[in-house]
């Protein structure tokens, strides 16, 4: 049926009309909220306009709208600060207070900003910049955004009638008005969208989003939430998964040491074990003296590396050169670190083992191939043109050009070539691949023989550095970096070939041996950590984490 504003178009066009005014509208919104919405509920008032499209159209267009903000404040915040006079008053510990601040009181603060004026944009832009998770700014702006609309749709099918026959004059100009308007703006800003760093960021985003390897971590493991909900009811317990490994601290969920079971590695397989030593919290002055003292009784050369001992996700890895990096590491970590030795490899991998209580032998469930990605000069082009040309690089040019910050300007010579990432940890920019054609006989009877002697472990993941494929494969030449528990990934599903689906396929199954284990486990006597200790865990890891300077 052709609506009544749009008389004598053709079928075809008109099935399209309803999709192209609420296109118009939610485009208005950019430009102004409160005059497209007010227009359109008044004219949805009259019979002008279709009471969803008119609806739908501004919520739309002002939801989206105020995403576009937090990713903007998100994505180039920080980046602008650094450069702007303001970097002096905002240093990381003032920044992490505030993202905790924010974390209490944003919900209210996102409510309470549609509807006192002129506190909307900057509300959404700290949101952004304070990195309040993603899908918590959607929901809550968008449960706000629809009770603001509706209010007013509802408020002008009270009042619109009145207004009725002057809006039947005007209906007709205002959509070639408002046209006019948008394509005016389109023609100036469009042009300036594909030049510069602006046009190489749309570009990261865009490619961010065709590969769900780079998909935010909210939206990828959703379906591994359901997976886990669905496993916990199963099993009859929610935190189950934190049996399936006895000896280590809620089986590796969170909050375990990482020293301790280095430790446990170290006495029962030395030969396979980085040697590492635990640094304990305190005055910075005072490590440096420790540390020190460390280094001259064990004979601990330049490089090293100083990791936090509760850590996730590679976060505050550092490769310690010298004396002064060793310094500004303690000056911006007050939290116990562990001290490591430097393994070069060149070659990592990550060794996914699972063994159920009853079985005499183990397995390995995956086996994950770690390149670590590095640019080539030109003699020509800078460091942060090299990183946004590279046609992989350029995903996670933000981090690696935090990680750069004092050198992204800087030309590198003709065939020199710059690593750009030193821990081996996907969220910290190091390539994974399928590993598999790793595996040996030899060498998953090597990892068993290792995991015997680590008491009470029965899954989790080694991280292994190497110098050669051929002792990898026969079971020897190996170091040991450390070992997650049941927290850990079968990481080789990060392989840009991996299918999606076989992604979650393995990652559906990886959860089912946990689960599996640690009912296992629960049946000889474990117990599982109680829920209430698992998010006490959960919270202060993140918050210490927070804290930690920028991995290498």
């Amino acid at each position: 049926m052709i609506p009544d504003s749009f008389p004598g178009l053709p079928l075809d066009f008109a099935r399209w009309a309803p999709v192209t005014q609420a296109m118009t509208l939610g485009l208005a919104t950019f430009l102004q909220e409160d005059v497209p919405t007010v227009t359109a509920a008044v004219l949805a008032s009259t019979g002008a306009l279709g009471g969803w499209v008119g609806f739908l159209g501004c919520f739309l267009g002002i939801w989206f709208g105020d995403a576009l903000l937090y990713l903007g404040a998100r994505t180039f915040g920080r980046s602008l600060l650094r450069r702007s006079w303001a970097s002096r008053f905002a240093s990381p510990g003032s920044i992490a207070r505030s993202e905790r601040w924010f974390s209490e009181k944003g919900t209210w603060l996102l409510v309470s900003s549609r509807f006192v004026p002129g506190t909307r944009l900057p509300t959404y832009l700290a949101a952004g910049f304070l990195r309040v998770p993603f899908h918590r700014f959607l929901l809550v702006t968008g449960a706000v955004v629809a009770v603001w609309t509706a209010g007013i749709f509802t408020l002008a099918h009270v009042v619109g009638p009145q207004l009725g026959e002057w809006l039947r004059r005007w209906n007709g100009g205002a959509w070639v008005l408002m046209g006019v308007i948008l394509g005016s703006l389109a023609l100036r800003w469009i042009p300036r969208m594909f030049q510069g760093t602006a046009f190489r960021r749309m570009r990261a985003m865009a490619g961010r989003w065709l590969r769900w390897e780079f998909w935010p971590a909210w939206l990828f493991y959703l379906p591994v939430g359901l997976c886990y909900v669905r496993l916990a009811l199963k099993y009859r317990s929610l935190t189950l998964p934190s049996a399936a490994n006895p000896g280590i601290l809620t089986g590796g969920l969170v909050g375990e040491s990482k020293f301790h079971t280095l430790e446990q590695l170290h006495s029962g397989s030395p030969v396979f074990t980085a040697e590492a030593w635990l640094l304990p919290p305190g005055d910075a002055r005072q490590r440096r003296t420790a540390l020190e003292r460390l280094r001259e009784t064990n004979r601990l050369s330049y490089p090293y590396i100083l990791k936090p001992d509760v850590g996730q996700r590679g976060v505050g890895v550092k490769l310690i050169r010298n004396a002064a990096e060793a310094a500004r590491c303690l000056e911006q970590n007050c939290a116990a670190l562990v001290v490591q030795r430097h393994v070069p490899g060149p070659f990592e991998a990550g060794l996914f083992y699972y063994r159920f209580p009853h079985e005499a032998r183990g397995r390995l469930f995956a086996i994950t191939e770690k390149v670590f990605p590095a640019i080539t000069g030109d003699g020509v082009h800078t460091l942060e043109e090299l990183i946004w040309e590279d046609p992989r690089a350029r995903y996670l040019a933000d981090r690696y050009l935090a990680r750069f910050a004092d050198r992204r300007g800087d030309v590198l010579p003709q065939g020199q070539s710059l690593r750009l990432v030193e821990a081996g940890n996907h969220a910290q920019g190091c390539i994974f691949r399928d590993g598999a054609r790793w595996w040996t006989p030899e060498l998953e009877a090597r990892i068993h023989e290792i995991s015997q002697r680590v008491p009470g472990f029965f899954i989790g993941r080694y991280d292994v550095r190497f110098e050669s494929e051929s002792e990898l494969r026969a079971g020897r030449g190996f170091q040991i970096l450390e070992l997650n528990g049941a927290a850990a990934e079968a990481t080789s599903i990060y392989d840009e070939r991996c299918p999606l689906r076989t992604a979650y396929a393995t990652l559906f199954r990886q959860w089912e041996l946990v689960f599996a284990i640690g009912a296992a486990n629960r049946e000889q006597g474990a117990t599982p950590t109680p829920p209430r200790q698992l998010w006490h865990l959960w919270r202060e890891t993140r918050r210490r984490l927070a804290t930690c300077p920028l991995a290498d």
